[in-house]
């Protein structure tokens, strides 16, 4: 007769928890820290940075190796080469709105899934494109020097500014933010045109195919295009003086879309009116030139940095796939 296992009424053994999963984290989250907020409970957080080993022996590490997911900003670059040397990660994490430094097909082809802010920073980002073409027409920035510095009692008064409404703006790039901002632009009475890479029929906007066309017939552009290697230098010498002499251009994509050398150089020159950049094609590195010039508005790329939208990430579980994700936008798989 088969034997059958007594039952002592004794509790049967707790079920074996999953570990943590393992975040590696590619710089200190400092929007944490700006905000108050620890980070999130539920995760092993991996930090280079307080590690002895050199990033590439980090990556070689028992730990960095069973990493599920990589949390990054726009600023550190997500590569092939990492990837492949993260054999467990399916989940990238990044705090900005664009890709362009993942690399998407190595992701699908690993199935590795991807989260980013998507839209939930529009207004944010749009509201900072027009202040900063706002403070470059104004001379706000330069103004506040001119008062600090006590210029204002001993050579009199300011110059002028210049006013926004009726400029003729165009924007780079009309995705969601571009959009935004021509709406916001449309509201001080500018004229709005764009250029993107197919036209928009639901638009009103004249639109140009070619970049260099829409600068010369404006007398600000403002980028709010991604990064590709099709964007990338697109703002060049060429389209920086069809913007003219008195052309402000105003950029809160990315820094390598402009070709800054030659922008530096034409505002140096006078060949350029102004510039209102949040972003630069070195960052955190800024041409000297650049902090020398009033008619430049300088800021460092905090277009998405706004308290009332904390960074969140939260686990779920999905098909025994552990995936993080902000709460503020979904992830989505690209393979």
């Amino acid at each position: 007769m088969a034997s059958h296992p007594v039952n002592d009424g004794a509790p049967p053994p707790p079920p074996r928890r999953r570990p943590p999963p393992r975040v590696l984290l590619l710089r200190h989250p400092h929007h944490f820290s700006l905000l108050g907020r620890p980070l999130p409970g539920g995760f092993r957080f991996l930090k280079p940075w307080e590690s002895p080993l050199p990033f590439d022996d980090f990556l070689a590490s028992p730990d960095a190796r069973a990493a599920e997911a990589i949390y990054t900003s726009g600023r550190d670059p997500v590569t092939a080469d990492m990837l492949r040397r993260l054999p467990e990660a399916r989940l990238v994490v990044t705090t900005s709105a664009g890709l362009n430094h993942i690399d998407l097909a190595e992701c699908r082809r690993r199935g590795v899934a991807i989260a980013c802010s998507g839209d939930a920073y529009t207004d944010d980002v749009a509201d900072l494109a027009v202040g900063l073409l706002i403070d470059v027409l104004r001379k706000v920035s330069a103004g506040d020097r001119y008062v600090r510095r006590g210029l204002w009692s001993c050579r009199g008064e300011f110059a002028l500014g210049s006013k926004l409404g009726g400029k003729r703006v165009g924007i780079v790039g009309l995705g969601r933010i571009g959009q935004e901002v021509a709406k916001r632009l449309e509201a001080f009475g500018c004229a709005i045109s764009y250029y993107s890479r197919k036209k928009k029929p639901y638009v009103s906007y004249t639109f140009y195919s070619n970049v260099r066309e829409l600068a010369a017939n404006c007398d600000a552009l403002v980028i709010c295009c991604g990064l590709t290697e099709q964007t990338h230098h697109m703002i060049n010498r060429e389209v920086l003086l069809a913007l003219g002499k008195e052309g402000v251009i105003v950029n809160i994509g990315r820094g390598p879309i402009i070709d800054e050398k030659e922008m530096v150089q034409l505002l140096i020159q006078g060949e350029l009116g102004g510039a209102g950049l949040d972003v630069f094609e070195n960052e955190p590195s800024v041409p000297e030139e650049l902090r020398a010039l009033d008619n430049v508005v300088l800021s460092p790329h905090i277009e998405l940095f706004i308290p009332r939208k904390p960074y969140q990430i939260y686990a779920i579980s999905s098909s025994g796939t552990w995936k993080l994700s902000f709460r503020i936008s979904p992830c989505f798989p690209l393979c």
